[in-house]
């Protein structure tokens, strides 16, 4: 004979599903699902937290920073542009990918390595922020091309910044 049991939260759901980390009994509502099985809801918000380790200036510095240098770098890709002609499209997708190294390299040493998904958010939102002025001012001076080659490097680099920072691997 087999006893019945619980789910921990929902004392009156009747289960035989356990949270792989605790060993609590979980019902379907409860139930998390992982590539290695089913946590309850508890285990999941632990893990978490291991891994949000960004404190809350980080957002700031990784904001500015990335903000700073992509303005920078629009402006070099405009300059450039405003010389080489067609060819820039190909230039401003390369330049895009060299910035985007660099400028993920200097924010992570800035931010000492802490991460959080929000902090990502902040470093590619200051990045494409960073590239809408330049861009803005060319385009309203006439200079299209040049205008259309920053937003070719801010496509480029906006998640090629995100995918390093965040330590996704391609």
């Amino acid at each position: 004979m087999t006893e019945t049991t619980y789910c921990y939260a929902h004392p009156t759901r009747e289960t035989s599903l356990r949270c792989k980390n605790c060993d609590r009994y979980i019902c379907t509502s409860c139930a998390v699902g992982t590539p290695t099985g089913y946590m309850c809801k508890d285990c999941v918000n632990q893990r978490k937290k291991k891994f949000d380790t960004a404190l809350w200036y980080d957002y700031l510095i990784g904001f500015g920073i990335t903000f700073i240098l992509s303005l920078i770098a629009s402006i070099l890709v405009g300059i450039v542009a405003s010389f080489i002609g067609f060819f820039i499209f190909f230039l401003a997708a390369i330049i895009g990918r060299g910035a985007g190294v660099f400028i993920s390299n200097i924010t992570l040493r800035a931010l000492n390595k802490r991460r959080s998904k929000a902090l990502f958010y902040a470093c590619a939102t200051g990045v494409v922020l960073g590239a809408i002025p330049i861009a803005i001012v060319m385009f309203f001076f006439g200079n299209w091309f040049v205008a259309i080659a920053i937003i070719i490097y801010a496509v480029i680099v906006t998640p090629t910044v995100y995918t390093r920072i965040s330590g996704i691997q391609l």
